[in-house]
């Protein structure tokens, strides 16, 4: 374990350094407990992640994505493919989700959505940027609905 500057522990778990995937999601899940951790935020974290964490905790762990789901979501559906797509596609709106994750990519129950419009003269590039740029904004929003119990997992 390292800390950062402000004391909070971080921990690379990946793979490489737990190529047993069992023995991955074991090792998360002891990490997360020994913290006590109560809920899970995924932003960026683009593997399933195992059973074991997934069970323990069930409704307790959500994810942001950049569309609005169910559309361009699944494997290999994150950063910038996500707005490849979109742009591709010619759609008109995209978004940003938060949902409660589960043993299936970009699948469980939506808690929260917000669209965004596409315009015209928008790449990839300048579609992703502003998407994120909401993303930070909406993930505090939708986290202080659900600690007031304005949103229920």
């Amino acid at each position: 374990m390292k800390e950062l500057k402000k004391k909070i522990p971080y921990y690379h778990l990946s793979s490489e350094i737990y190529p047993d995937l069992n023995k991955l999601d074991e090792e998360i899940l002891n990490i997360l407990r020994k913290h006590e951790a109560e809920f899970v935020l995924l932003a960026g974290y683009v593997k399933k992640l195992g059973i074991k964490t997934l069970e323990y905790y069930r409704n307790k762990i959500i994810n942001i994505h950049p569309a609005l789901l169910p559309k361009y979501g699944g494997k290999g559906m994150y950063g910038l493919n996500v707005h490849k797509e979109i742009i591709k596609n010619k759609e008109k709106e995209t978004g940003i989700t938060i949902h409660i994750v589960d043993a299936e990519y970009d699948h469980g129950k939506i808690i929260n959505q917000v669209q965004i419009p596409v315009e015209k003269e928008d790449t990839p590039e300048s579609l992703q940027k502003r998407v994120l740029d909401h993303e930070h904004v909406f993930i505090v929003e939708t986290l202080n609905k659900i600690y007031n119990k304005e949103i229920e997992l």
